[in-house]
């Protein structure tokens, strides 16, 4: 391993939050797998890398997807030789809508993508790293501020990220024999596309709408290059990095 460029794998990785850890850890001296379902936005991605960084490679492929996601993962293995990290970051939202007028079958869709698909990810990671020489690696899923408390009308996201939880520190119980450690970062308002409109107001807990507060994505990508710089005898369980003034101290 000595002299070895890291290996991380980033899913949602054409976009947003994914897309600026993918930067982050490139420019680091990262070898980079980048997973996402639409091939021109991973291209996108690692054409905005600085030189001098590490490696790209393209894996497009949907989380949902069982085998999809085994090919991606060796095609990671066959081309860096190993992974040391995983930073499952790909996730969506429903419409905000009362729970009794959810679809079922957009639950499904929420509950596939933003907790079938970390499940199948962190497997196919696990895998490698129990096998892989020296064994162990990282895992950070991103669980979101709804992990901890509810948006409005967000049911299926909220479930769904609060059940990120569980798989957390179920990774990391079940991963300590082998080495490998399980991270939760919870991301609050991090400017990225998805968050725009906040900044021109969205519903609050008392039925008010409010502009709310925003931070750099890169701030994201920063925590995300400390924690996966740590020693693999070190970890950061649980990590909440918001924006400041946002209302989530106190929501409701």
């Amino acid at each position: 391993m000595a002299g070895q460029p890291k290996v991380a794998l980033i899913t949602g990785a054409g976009s947003g939050i994914g897309r600026a850890v993918a930067l982050k850890l490139h420019a680091a001296g990262y070898d980079v797998a980048l997973l996402g379902r639409r091939v021109s936005e991973l291209e996108k991605t690692a054409t905005l890398a600085a030189p001098g960084g590490g490696r790209f490679l393209l894996t497009p492929a949907d989380v949902t997807d069982e085998k999809a996601v085994h090919a991606a993962f060796e095609k990671t293995l066959e081309a860096f030789g190993r992974l040391d990290l995983l930073f499952n970051n790909a996730g969506t939202f429903t419409q905000g809508v009362p729970l009794e007028d959810l679809p079922v079958d957009e639950w499904k869709r929420v509950v596939d993508i933003n907790l079938t698909g970390p499940f199948l990810c962190a497997r196919e990671a696990i895998r490698i790293m129990k096998t892989q020489t020296p064994k162990g690696g990282r895992i950070i899923n991103n669980g979101s501020i709804s992990a901890q408390a509810p948006r409005p009308f967000s049911a299926a996201y909220t479930a769904t990220k609060h059940a990120i939880t569980g798989l957390t520190k179920s990774i990391s119980l079940d991963g300590r024999a082998d080495n490998i450690a399980c991270s939760q970062i919870d991301i609050g308002n991090a400017a990225t596309d998805v968050t725009a409109k906040m900044a021109s107001g969205i519903l609050q807990a008392d039925g008010r709408v409010m502009v709310e507060p925003r931070m750099d994505v890169a701030h994201v990508a920063d925590a995300v290059l400390y924690i996966a710089n740590l020693p693999l005898d070190a970890n950061v369980q649980s990590m909440t990095l918001m924006a400041t003034a946002m209302p989530f101290i106190g929501r409701g």
